[in-house]
């Protein structure tokens, strides 16, 4: 397998899917070419400013400053759908609309949903 797709469709907090998603990502940057597609409410991961102190745990959307390698598309009719817009955004990000995630999806050599 050369590359991998993560579909994280759930809220940043809440759970652990988000976090478990980022860790399996970084584990698997050394090996192949990873994808963390962000879909539903997966986007609200990577809003800028989070603060996720009083919930005791680490700001998810900073972790992605530490995997440059990282390539992350945030689906825009999720952003859209939740009254969001790309300047609320953290920097590292890439807005696509749903042909072109379809597409980063069907070309990559597995699909894991989160």
């Amino acid at each position: 397998m050369r590359s991998v797709f993560y579909l994280l469709d759930t809220a940043p907090y809440g759970s652990e899917k988000a976090f478990g998603a980022l860790n399996a990502a970084a584990v698997s940057l050394t090996r192949m070419h990873v994808t963390l597609g962000l879909y539903g409410d997966g986007v609200y991961l990577v809003v800028a400013g989070q603060d996720s102190k009083k919930l005791g745990v680490p700001n998810l959307s900073d972790i992605l400053y530490s995997y440059g390698e990282l390539r992350v598309l945030v689906h825009e009719p999720s952003l859209v759908d939740r009254g969001l817009f790309e300047e609320t955004l953290i920097e590292t990000v890439e807005l696509v609309d749903e042909e072109d995630f379809l597409e980063a999806m069907e070309s990559s050599d597995c699909v894991i949903p989160i």
